[in-house]
């Protein structure tokens, strides 16, 4: 029985580890092909070896995306592998808070280089093939920074903000050609980088459980969640569904918290 992504060749940025790594495990399993890159070769190499690669449904290329010479190579080479690429997930991001005025010049630029120049090089990059074959749909993996503001949280929601903005440019830019661009705004999410987060407390216990007791549901999403929501979203499941951005956080940004 054909899974519900037969037939999408989708390339995932940041596909290594975290939300990026659980995306590509349930695109596989519904039946996609898959081009999965990442900027740590050594553990994309773990991830390909750790997945099921003896399919002919995937193939894997090491690139920054803020590098637009290669990461264009590497999905150019990933296209023609995989006889296309009709569908892009740009999950490669990275978190960088600070104060506003303790934000170095280097960081500012780590920020939006990443999160939203690197996102911009991909779709960049895949957007031509998709126009001309009108078959064609792209997901960026957003944040609910993208649309709420958290104190010392600098650069990271600019970016975010601009993520979403560039969702919307391109979804109703390409609307007529085929091509369909949405945002998926996860919450806090049980990955590596929130057990590095909550580890850096002199209690990282107590810091769990601080963050989960902030959510209506007293729990944060798993990876798998996230993913088959992206899931949905990639599928041929909701063609109407463009310029829109899917909140998956438990309802937390629904909250009214205190000042």
């Amino acid at each position: 029985m054909a899974g519900r992504l037969a037939g999408k060749r989708i390339a995932v940025t940041g596909a290594a580890q975290g939300i990026g790594l659980a995306i590509a495990r349930a695109c596989l399993a519904e039946g996609a092909a898959l081009l999965l890159i990442d900027r740590d070769g050594d553990l994309l190499a773990e991830t390909i070896a750790g997945l099921d690669a003896g399919t002919g449904r995937l193939v894997h290329g090491v690139a920054d995306i803020a590098d637009s010479a290669a990461i264009t190579k590497v999905l150019a080479d990933g296209a023609a592998q995989l006889g296309g690429i009709n569908a892009l997930i740009n999950n490669a991001g990275v978190n960088v808070f600070h104060k506003p005025l303790e934000t170095d010049e280097a960081e500012w630029y780590r920020a939006l280089d990443i999160n939203v120049k690197g996102a911009w090089n991909c779709c960049k990059a895949v957007l031509p093939a998709m126009i001309e074959k009108s078959d064609g749909v792209i997901l960026n993996i957003a944040s609910t920074h993208s649309f709420t503001i958290i104190p010392h949280t600098f650069p990271y929601p600019v970016a975010k903000h601009a993520l979403l903005g560039l969702t919307r440019s391109l979804a109703l830019e390409y609307a007529g050609n085929g091509v369909r661009v949405n945002a998926l705004a996860p919450g806090y999410v049980e990955t590596q980088k929130a057990i590095d987060f909550w580890e850096s407390f002199p209690d990282a216990d107590a810091a769990r459980k601080e963050t989960l007791a902030l959510h209506p549901g007293k729990r944060i999403a798993t990876a798998y969640e996230i993913a088959m929501a992206a899931v949905f979203m990639i599928s041929d499941e909701c063609p109407f569904m463009n310029a829109a951005c899917l909140t998956v956080d438990g309802g937390l940004s629904q909250l009214q918290h205190p000042a």
